[in-house]
Parts: C-alpha cells; sequence; structure tokens
C-alpha cells in the first residue's frame, strides 16, 4: 500500500461523483465582512430572542452561566472544524470531512441530519414570523407569514451567492444594533434607579436577591439547557460557507476565533441586563422579554421596533438555513447520496434545485402553527427536535476531529490553527452533550425530541442501506477502506 501523503484529498471530492469540469462551480464570492456577519447571525439564533423567556423562568439568574457553559464547549467544537477545514481547502463541508474521516456513511448521516435540523429550524422560524406579526398587525391570519416567507426565501437566495451574504450582512448589523441597544438602554436605567409602575427598582441585585443565583436549584439549572442550546444552534453555519469564503485561511479563523467575546456580549450581557431591570420572577416565559424590557422601560415605538428586530432574526435564521440546506444537498448529490438533478448549479453558480427543495418542506410550519395551543409550545417542540439533530452533527464533527487528530497526525502538526486541549477535550465536549440528551428528557414537552430523533435515523439508515448498494458508493466505500487501511499502516511503522 502506498503511504498516504499529507495533503490526501478527501475521498468525497467532486470528481468522484462525475461531475463534469465544464459545469459551474461553487464561487468564492463571500468576502470578510460577509464571513465575519454570517458567524455573529449564526451565534444569535432565534432562540435568543423568542426562547429566553422561558430559560429564564426555568433555571432564574442561573441561565447567565447555563449560556456561558455552552458558548465555551461549542467553541472547541469550532475550533475542531475549523481545523480540519483548513487542513484540506478540497472539503466544502463538515459532510465532505466526516465522510472522508469515518467513511461515505457518516457524510450521508451527517448531510441529511444537518438539512433536516436546518428545514426543522426553518419551521421553526417560520413560527415565530407568524407569532411576532400577529403582534405587530393583529388579527392576520398566521397562513399568510408562513405562506409568504419561503417565497422571499427563495428570491433572496436564487440571484448568487454574493446576494445571499449582502441580505445575511444587514440581517445580522440590525440583530447586534438591537441588542446593543438593549444593553445601553438597560445600563441607563440602571444607573438611574429606574423603578418600574410596580415599585421595583433596576439594580444588579434584582439577579441574586430573589433566591440566590440556583433559586430552582440543580434541577432548575439542568432545565435551562433544553431551551438555551438552540440559541446556538446554526453557529456551525461558516463551515457549510466555507467553498463559497474567499481567503478561507485568514477569515475562517477571525470568525470562529471571536466567539468567546460573541457570547460574553449577545448572550450574558442582554440577560444580565434583562433580570437587573425585570427581575426575573416577573418575566413572561410566553414572550420575549426584550420586547417586555423596551415596554418597560415606556419606549413604545422601540418596543415596536425590536418586535420587527426579533421577526427579522427570525428571517435571517431561516434565510441562513435555506443557504445551508441547499449547499448541503448540492454536496450530497455531488456524492451521490441525493438525486443528480440537486447537484446542478445554475448559470449564477446556486444550486436553485437544491434550494428550491428545502423551501418546500419550510410549508409544515403552517401545519404546526394549527396543530398546538400556542405558538411558544409548537416553537418549544420544534426547537427540542433542532437542539437534537444539531448536537449529533456537532458530535459527527467531534469525532471526525479524534480521527483526524489520530490518523493524520501529519496535518494536526502542521496546522496554524490547532484546537486547544487537542487530546482530551472531544471527549469532555461529547459528554456535555450526553448531558444536554439528559437535560432534554426532563420535560414532556422537549422528551418528544428524544422519540423523533431515533426515528430519523432508523429512516436514514435504511435510505443508506439502498444507496451503497449503488456502483458510485460501493466504489467510494472501497476507496475509503483503502485509505484507511494505507494510514493504518503507516501510522504502524
Amino acid at each position: 500500500m502506498p503511504e498516504p501523503t499529507a495533503n490526501a484529498a478527501p475521498v468525497s471530492a467532486p470528481a468522484t461523483a462525475g461531475s463534469s469540469s465544464s459545469q459551474p462551480h461553487l464561487s468564492r464570492a463571500l468576502s470578510n465582512r460577509h464571513i465575519q456577519l454570517l458567524a455573529i447571525g449564526g451565534a444569535i439564533g432565534t432562540g435568543l430572542f423568542m426562547g429566553s423567556g422561558k430559560t429564564i423562568s426555568l433555571a432564574g439568574p442561573s441561565i447567565i452561566f447555563v449560556y456561558m457553559i455552552i458558548g465555551f464547549m461549542l467553541f472547541f467544537v469550532m475550533r475542531a472544524m475549523g481545523e480540519i477545514l483548513l487542513s484540506n481547502l478540497n472539503y466544502k463541508s463538515f459532510s465532505d470531512f466526516a465522510g472522508d474521516l469515518l467513511g461515505p456513511w457518516a457524510g450521508f448521516f451527517t448531510g441529511w441530519s444537518y438539512w433536516f435540523f436546518w428545514v426543522v429550524t426553518g419551521v421553526a422560524d417560520i413560527v415565530a414570523i407568524a407569532s411576532y406579526v400577529d403582534v405587530l398587525a393583529p388579527g392576520t391570519p398566521l397562513w399568510i407569514p408562513a405562506l409568504i416567507t419561503p417565497v422571499v426565501l427563495v428570491l433572496l437566495n436564487l440571484p448568487t451567492v454574493k446576494a445571499f451574504g449582502e441580505a445575511e450582512f444587514w440581517f445580522a448589523i440590525i440583530k447586534v444594533v438591537a441588542i446593543v441597544a438593549l444593553i445601553v438602554t438597560g445600563a441607563i436605567m440602571i444607573a438611574t434607579h429606574f423603578t418600574s409602575p410596580s415599585g421595583q427598582e433596576a439594580s444588579l441585585a434584582n439577579i441574586w436577591n430573589d433566591g440566590g443565583m440556583f433559586p430552582h436549584g440543580m434541577f432548575g439549572f439542568v432545565l435551562g439547557f433544553q431551551i438555551a442550546i438552540f440559541a446556538f444552534a446554526g453557529i456551525e453555519l461558516v463551515g457549510t460557507a466555507a467553498a463559497e469564503t474567499k481567503n478561507p485561511e485568514k477569515n475562517l479563523p477571525r470568525a470562529i476565533n471571536s466567539i468567546p467575546i460573541r457570547v460574553l456580549l449577545f448572550y450574558v450581557g442582554a440577560l444580565v441586563v434583562i433580570m437587573a431591570v425585570n427581575p426575573w420572577r416577573s418575566i413572561d416565559p410566553a414572550t420575549s422579554p426584550f420586547i417586555g424590557m423596551f415596554s418597560l422601560a415606556g419606549l413604545g415605538i422601540a418596543a415596536v421596533v425590536i418586535n420587527l428586530v426579533v421577526l427579522t432574526s427570525a428571517a435571517s435564521s431561516a434565510n441562513s438555513g435555506i443557504y445551508s440546506t441547499s449547499r448541503m444537498v448540492y454536496g450530497l448529490a455531488q456524492d451521490g447520496n441525493a438525486p443528480k438533478a440537486f447537484g446542478r448549479l445554475s448559470p449564477r453558480k446556486v444550486p436553485q434545485n437544491a434550494l428550491l427543495f428545502s423551501c418546500i418542506f419550510l410549508l409544515a410550519g403552517l401545519v404546526l402553527l394549527y396543530a398546538g395551543d400556542s405558538v411558544i409550545e409548537a416553537f418549544t417542540v420544534v426547537t427540542s427536535v433542532a437542539s437534537v439533530l444539531t448536537m449529533f452533527v456537532w458530535s459527527m464533527i467531534l469525532i471526525s476531529y479524534i480521527v483526524f487528530r489520530r490518523r493524520r497526525a501529519a496535518l494536526h502538526e502542521a496546522s496554524a490553527f490547532k484546537m486547544p486541549g487537542s487530546a482530551f477535550m472531544p471527549y469532555v465536549v461529547l459528554g456535555f452533550f450526553g448531558f444536554m440528551l439528559v437535560a432534554l428528557a426532563q420535560a414532556a414537552d422537549t422528551r418528544l425530541a428524544l422519540v423523533v430523533a431515533p426515528v430519523w435515523f432508523l429512516i436514514l439508515g435504511v435510505a443508506w442501506y439502498f444507496n451503497r448498494q449503488t456502483p458510485l458508493q460501493q466504489a467510494r466505500i472501497e476507496e475509503h477502506k483503502a485509505l484507511r487501511a494505507a494510514e493504518l499502516e503507516g501510522l504502524s511503522r
């Protein structure tokens, strides 16, 4: 067997899928400002705006630690992803390197699970959009925004990837401005000892003077992780944009390394201000605490604006989801894991067939809106399913990294973007995800996700059983086996 080189190409390279050199390829049109704001937009999800009220009611002030812990753990997932992606720029996404390092089955399961995650998340975003349209224009039938949103998303994504980047850039700017405005407004209210109509004075002491930091004990603290984890879903979005990023060696590390700062500012900073101004027991779990704080400050117009911002945030998340799913299905089709039609690009280098395919599934939001007793109930159920799926994808990234570090030690040693604590942190984070599954099992509305997820993986297993019988997949499986044998032989020398 030949000894594997340090720059071994992934087995899922487009050439193996039978793509023609005459076909258009994905264009590296996303600049540094696009990728930076894409990373910020991924870190600030709809869960922060819409779900933080419920997490506060479950965990109390300890929710601050919940977000810090999740952000800390996911930083290592992102560093692992970044190191592998930069080790071989032929990788289009983490689905590619999972297929290369773990086998074609892993690329199939990771790619389709990520697609399903974003479809589910997109449905949750449509639920949120319908909710806020109802607030801004009471009496509006819920089916109208649920039907219009997918159409708008298609129009935003069809032109070029740069058009998507520009739309997401401004979506993210709006979210950042809204959170900064909330923090500044809250800080002023605290500094001026603002007193609410109920007689409660704004003070940092409100965070700990009502039962301490853990008013519901460790059980309440654990429950806080259920919804909070969804707020970070999409943080890995820069990984799916790797193939369309200019100068990825420079721009990806910048985006990934800024994650701790984003978590401290956008999550911890915002929640500290909210609970200092508005005592945590008085926060309505069924509404956005962002809107509640501006209303409390007497800024009625600002509260309306924040409603629009939250609606924009949900649209941003859905926009990112449609982008991700279209690229993931495109990559799956290139590897023979999806119909060939989804592997074709338009003259503008956009996978339009994959894009339209994903948008169709967002119409499931129509059914969900009318199936539950409340919008927040529907949102909780859907986000719980999405949380399990995204943790599976994050876990596949970490498992791929463990294999990468062991079998391709030369690439790891040569990396200029090594994951900190690479010898042990992947196992720590995987253990944390196991804890997250236990947390999701503690409540009926989130426990449903632990039933839906196995059904999904069973469906995938059946699909893979038939797909692996094709000549293309058999060739890819044999190629992977040969590469793995060569790598193991090289390690044994």
